[in-house]
């Protein structure tokens, strides 16, 4: 029985039976985000196949947790199965029905099961969760960045352009608009009404913001990316497990048996 569930667990056929399960979710979602599609006999229906649906969920988690077994605390180590039993739940507490918003944020979060059920999503995940170390030290030579071109920029222009620049907050909200490169050229110019020189002001903290620290991000998120792959490519190769290790020495074991019967054979023909 218990075999059995382990080959449940690890089939395609599982996995992609839970995918469609969480796409489902995401349709009747984004459905109930047009009010004037909804009729009362619509919500009820929908609100069945979120029950429904939260069972399956709440049976695959059983059947993983069973797979594991004799080490349930195994299907705990990934993070992506903790965040899948924290919803589980989460939505299972009376907290959840008592609160309509709740239970929407719950089917919502639902729909973030996609990136554990694609690899590739998964991946990319990892690798920005990998890279958040290496980014808070980028953070924190923008913030620097940021402060010190914001109080400059609110001594240079909150008096002819107050809209923008009229205090430190406003100034770090204009220089955050003018890194993503939206209409940038509009506060400049603003500026630039003063002198043609303010124009230096934006062009190097364009050129410093967004094309040396934002690149610095991107640098540091490809980095990771491939050191992940490398790290998913060698977990690939080796086997994680007690139980595959064993398999493995098993394995090993019975084909140097079968090579012992087959040398002892030939040394028997050889003696007649």
């Amino acid at each position: 029985m218990l075999k059995r569930i382990q080959t449940i667990a690890n089939s395609s056929q599982f996995e992609n039976t839970i995918l469609g399960l969480i796409l489902f979710t995401a349709l009747i979602i984004g459905i109930e985000a047009f009010p004037q599609w909804m009729t009362p006999e619509r919500e009820q229906l929908f609100a069945l196949f979120h029950t429904l649906i939260l069972v399956a969920f709440v049976a695959e988690a059983l059947i993983k947790l069973i797979a594991a077994w004799p080490r349930p605390h195994r299907y705990f180590a990934s993070g992506w199965n903790c965040f899948d039993f924290v919803l589980i739940v989460v939505s299972l507490l009376p907290i959840a029905s008592d609160f309509a918003l709740l239970g929407r944020v719950l089917r919502l979060l639902r729909v973030l099961r996609l990136i554990n059920a694609l690899p590739e999503l998964r991946l990319i995940v990892e690798t920005l969760l990998r890279s958040i170390p290496s980014m808070l030290n980028i953070a924190i030579l923008m913030g620097i960045l940021f402060f010190v071109y914001a109080v400059l920029g609110f001594h240079l222009f909150s008096e002819h352009d107050p809209e923008h620049w009229r205090d430190l907050s406003y100034a770090i909200l204009t220089l955050f608009r003018v890194v993503t490169l939206e209409d940038w050229t509009d506060v400049m110019y603003t500026a630039m009404e003063m002198s043609p020189f303010y124009a230096a002001y934006f062009v190097s903290f364009v050129v410093i913001g967004t094309f040396v620290v934002v690149n610095l991000f991107i640098a540091v998120v490809i980095n990771n990316l491939d050191e992940a792959k490398h790290a998913q490519l060698d977990k690939l190769q080796r086997p994680d497990t007690h139980e595959q290790l064993l398999k493995s020495l098993k394995s090993t074991k019975n084909s140097m048996q079968e090579l012992e019967r087959q040398l002892q054979k030939l040394n028997s023909n050889n003696q007649t």
